[in-house]
């Protein structure tokens, strides 16, 4: 994902004339480039590449390979956040300029809400699929952390990055974008990761706790998250689809509907082990159905219109950006749904669309990562925007 801004070649010294004259090509100038126009959107890569680790490990069959291949994506995953955090650690460091403008942009900035989903997702494929590699106590302690910072820095971005646009920004000319929801949908993750984390949470007043925690978040992430989706459909309505390497934020939306239909189900399974009485606990647990199966309905909405509007713009061009993986999360978000909600109900058929969309999402994801490896490498997704 990244913005609709326009980047700029990058100008580079020509061997073969004077140091003044500078020519452009499809390199950086030297390795400090990479850190100077880091902009917040790369988090999303990681979002993208964790979610098909975390879809794998919950899906509806199982498997040595299947279990391999995710516990990979899980460690590529891992390394990406890791070096991912490194490198804008450098970048606040090395070009504080450049970071506070990407900061205060009115659609650039809405990606910081990438970073606290991307550290939540990891943490659920850490204690999912870690266990194996690290122990499961230290992939407990890890998730413990991620899903702390990453609920932590969620909400202020919830806050915060609302507030700069209320009095910040040039109100005459904005516009409702899917970006918007960046901010919000991080609660929902943090609902969803929470859900997975708690059955490790010690039995009593600390695990009721944690449940009330979590629908608290979820709470937090749906109303807002709801009233954002509602101007945006707005937009998309009276004002036409994002074009250009813009056009496949379109789907960002539908991660809102798949991760709480995702964390509704999981939180409704979990009420019937934190002590609630047996009638509160199963109103809960058929909430989280009644509620999934609507969000199916919708879903499917928003899952073809999506799919259109990308076709659309296929024909009139559509340029590879970090855009592109808004292709890979929200799908992901509509698996681990149709996972859990499989599990409520007991369907094979939800099961077996579970299977038929993880198999859209990695191959979204395998042509979206290659994509970003080759920009990556020739320095293209590193110049200034």
């Amino acid at each position: 994902m990244t913005s609709t801004l326009a980047q700029r070649p990058t100008s580079v010294v020509d061997p073969r004339t004077s140091g003044r004259k500078r020519r452009v090509l499809g390199e950086l100038d030297a390795p400090a480039d990479v850190f100077a126009h880091l902009t917040p959107n790369w988090f999303a890569a990681v979002m993208g590449t964790g979610i098909v680790a975390n879809a794998a490990a919950t899906l509806p069959v199982n498997g040595p390979l299947l279990h391999v291949f995710a516990t990979v994506v899980w460690a590529l995953a891992t390394a990406m956040l890791l070096a991912l955090v490194a490198g804008f650690v450098t970048h606040w460091v090395r070009h504080p300029e450049n970071a506070r403008r990407y900061a205060n942009h009115s659609v650039m900035g809405q990606f910081y809400g990438a970073l606290p989903m991307a550290l939540l997702t990891v943490g659920s494929g850490t204690v999912l699929l870690g266990s194996d590699v690290i122990g499961s106590g230290p992939a407990l302690m890890i998730d413990a952390g991620l899903w702390t910072l990453g609920t932590v820095l969620g909400v202020a971005t919830a806050v915060w990055l609302p507030f700069r646009m209320i009095t910040a920004h040039d109100h005459a000319t904005a516009v409702a974008l899917p970006a918007w929801l960046m901010p919000v949908v991080p609660p929902m993750v943090s609902a969803s990761a929470g859900a997975l984390l708690l059955p490790h949470v010690p039995e009593g007043r600390l695990r009721l706790t944690m449940l009330v925690v979590c629908y608290a978040l979820f709470g937090l992430s749906l109303v807002v998250g709801f009233l954002t989706m509602a101007l945006v459909y707005g937009r998309l309505v009276t004002g036409g689809a994002p074009t250009g390497a813009a056009a496949p934020t379109v789907w960002i939306g539908l991660g809102l509907i798949g991760q709480s239909a995702t964390a509704a189900n999981l939180l409704g399974a979990d009420a019937l082990h934190v002590g609630l009485p047996t009638a509160i606990a199963d109103g809960l647990r058929v909430f989280g159905i009644v509620y999934g199966l609507i969000m199916a309905g919708f879903g499917a909405l928003m899952f073809a219109l999506a799919a259109v509007l990308t076709v659309h713009a296929a024909r009139q061009g559509l340029p590879f950006a970090l855009t592109w993986w808004s292709f890979t999360f929200p799908i992901g978000t509509c698996v681990t749904g149709a996972t859990a909600l499989s599990v409520a109900l007991g369907s094979t058929a939800l099961a077996d669309l579970a299977v038929l969309l993880y198999a859209v999402l990695v191959t979204a994801w395998s042509v979206v990562a290659v994509r970003t490896a080759r920009g990556a490498f020739s320095g293209r997704l590193f110049r200034a925007v």
